[in-house]
């Protein structure tokens, strides 16, 4: 957290404890004494840039190079430090371990319930409690999961989450997406959204400014209707990537214009870049996860 001038007493009446207090537990940097327009105004020429925060090291020449030297975001894999070790079922808002794993995994008795695989590239927990609230039992799978696992699995519907780093370096989970287009009804959200769109064929690009925070305004182009939404990214998948394919754009940012959301034209699949289940945030695309019931109910009817 950057300020300009810290406040050191809070005087809210609701109130219980003062910033650097939440900050410290949550062990979250804070810093004080700096010109924010400033620094928003050269950020905003130069576009997303590195930077060093230290404690201990007040050599800035020696901090300039170490942020300098630092590698960049394009080309990291970040799925194996956040994706779950081993498959495990969300059950009543908590991850279980399977008894077995998952070569003797049985779906429990759902009594009418979605049976939905979701890939763990770093998933929200508010994902997984939007798709229970829903009528959803969710197997929880590591981001590393073959095709061919997913398929013993036979789930209803296909979940990708969201996730770090640059969608091109996943290239495991772009192939393990690519086999399973078309097998059943999938949905993704920001990371899976940038893997759906490198496995149907685009591309992806580093964002100049990355979106981040929580009232960035989008249009859906299936309703003509205007949501705000929470995203937090800074990779975008090419619009000019998939215009011969079957994918139609369903969602743009009003911002800068860029991609936002997909549907295929034939197959039961859809995606998009921001996070509708936002905690804390806006709630205007929660019906994105009635949309995937709806496909699944529809694909399964059929």
């Amino acid at each position: 957290l950057i300020v300009k001038e810290y406040q050191e007493y809070p005087s809210n009446w609701r109130s219980q404890r003062s910033l650097a207090d939440y900050l410290k537990a949550s062990n979250i940097p804070g810093l004080e004494g700096i010109d924010t327009r400033a620094l928003t105004r050269h950020i905003r020429l130069q576009g997303a840039m590195k930077a060093a925060l230290s404690t201990f090291n007040l050599n800035p020449d020696s901090l300039v190079e170490k942020a300098r030297q630092s590698p960049d975001m394009a080309g990291q894999d970040l799925v194996g430090e956040v994706t779950c070790e081993e498959p495990m079922l969300w059950k009543s808002g908590h991850p279980v371990r399977l008894d077995g794993g998952l070569d003797e995994f049985q779906w429990p008795d759902s009594n009418g319930k979605w049976r939905v695989a979701a890939i763990d590239y770093g998933v929200k927990l508010n994902i997984l409690r939007s798709l229970e609230k829903r009528g959803c039992t969710i197997l929880l799978l590591p981001g590393d999961v073959k095709s061919e696992n997913i398929d013993k699995l036979d789930p209803h519907g296909l979940f990708l989450s969201n996730g770090p780093g640059d969608p091109a370096a996943v290239t495991y989970a772009v192939d393990a997406i690519r086999n399973q287009i078309g097998k059943r009804p999938i949905f993704g959200i920001c990371l899976g959204h940038q893997l759906v769109g490198l496995a149907l064929g685009g591309k992806t690009f580093k964002l100049k400014f990355g979106h981040r925070g929580a009232n960035q305004p989008v249009k859906d182009l299936l309703t003509g209707k205007v949501e705000i939404t929470s995203q937090n990214h800074g990779f975008c998948v090419d619009m000019e990537s998939l215009k011969n394919s079957d994918v139609e754009l369903s969602h743009i940012n009003l911002n800068d214009g860029t991609l936002e959301g997909l549907i295929h034209k034939k197959l039961p699949l859809f995606s998009v870049q921001y996070h509708p289940e936002a905690s804390p945030g806006p709630h205007d695309a929660t019906y994105l996860f009635d949309r995937f019931i709806e496909m699944m109910r529809k694909y399964h009817k059929s």
